[in-house]
């Protein structure tokens, strides 16, 4: 059974193979601080196109696979905003059609969503620039899933960015998505807004020394410093999760889960084909 262990003057139970590596934490938890997240270099140059967008007031684009680090990356930036000097929305899915987009930012604003679109719209634009202008904050908004934005979405993004006929954007944006965002902007269709994009990142997957540093960096804020997975065993880890953060934190937890099982010490590559045997079977 589980371990009960007390933190901050409650009780949180702990899985056995925690217990048995003597973890202090869940290591490769998703509840993981900013502050603490891996900085790759691919994941700290995303967030440094951010910052820039947001220190522009400009329209940045942020692409890569699922569980590349997007999120995470967006994560980090927002996190070492003032949030004297912003206001951060964040939109994360957009499915909720054109009008959705109006309604999101007028709640986030504080105020309540006039019922016609056009209305809305009006509405929105007022509050972005008077954010600016009057509270002397600037807003962020932040849209993940943005691959799934309709080309009529897409128009609405484009027009929320005119502003004194075009000289300035009332705000910084940030679309999140997958490669095919990227495709998509590419499109005749879409000249008017791709032209708005003032930078764009694809993050690309870890190679297989990044993978090591990573795992290595994430045991050690769970409180152990010393090795614990064999470098075949990273490797072996590595090359089912792709170089991508998210697969390869479920896969080293299987492979851990898997140690710890048969007792060892050590993550072997035994454990690490259990753990990719697993992985691939619930695929």
């Amino acid at each position: 059974s589980a371990r009960p262990v007390r933190h901050r003057g409650s009780v949180v139970s702990r899985a056995p193979w925690v217990t048995h590596f003597g973890f202090n934490r869940t290591p490769f938890s998703k509840t993981i601080a900013s502050k603490d997240l891996y900085a790759r270099p691919a994941h700290a140059e995303a967030v440094a196109r951010i910052n820039f967008c947001v220190g522009e007031s400009a329209l940045g684009v942020i692409t890569g696979d699922v569980g590349a680090g997007k999120t995470a990356a967006v994560r980090a930036a927002v996190a070492a905003l003032d949030p004297a000097a912003h206001l951060v929305v964040y939109v994360a899915n957009p499915a909720f059609g054109t009008r959705g987009l109006y309604v999101t930012i007028v709640s986030a604003l504080g105020a309540a969503p006039r019922f016609h679109k056009v209305e809305v719209m009006a509405q929105a634009a007022a509050l972005l620039a008077a954010e600016e202008a009057e509270r002397h904050r600037r807003v962020v908004i932040i849209i993940d899933e943005a691959h799934l934005l309709t080309p009529a979405q897409l128009e609405e993004i484009r027009l929320l960015t005119n502003a004194e006929m075009d000289s300035t954007s009332p705000f910084a944006g940030i679309l999140v998505g997958q490669p095919t965002l990227s495709r998509q902007l590419r499109m005749g269709v879409f000249a008017a807004l791709d032209q708005r994009i003032a930078t764009r990142y694809t993050i690309k997957p870890m190679d297989l020394a990044e993978s090591a540093t990573y795992l290595v960096h994430h045991l050690a804020l769970a409180g152990r410093s010393d090795p614990l997975i064999a470098d075949d065993a990273i490797a072996r880890l590595h090359r089912v999760a792709n170089g991508l953060p998210r697969q390869l934190n479920n896969a080293a937890v299987a492979a851990l889960i898997a140690a710890a099982s048969e007792g060892k010490a050590l993550v072997d590559d035994s454990c690490a084909k259990k753990a990719v045997a697993e992985l691939t079977r619930n695929e």
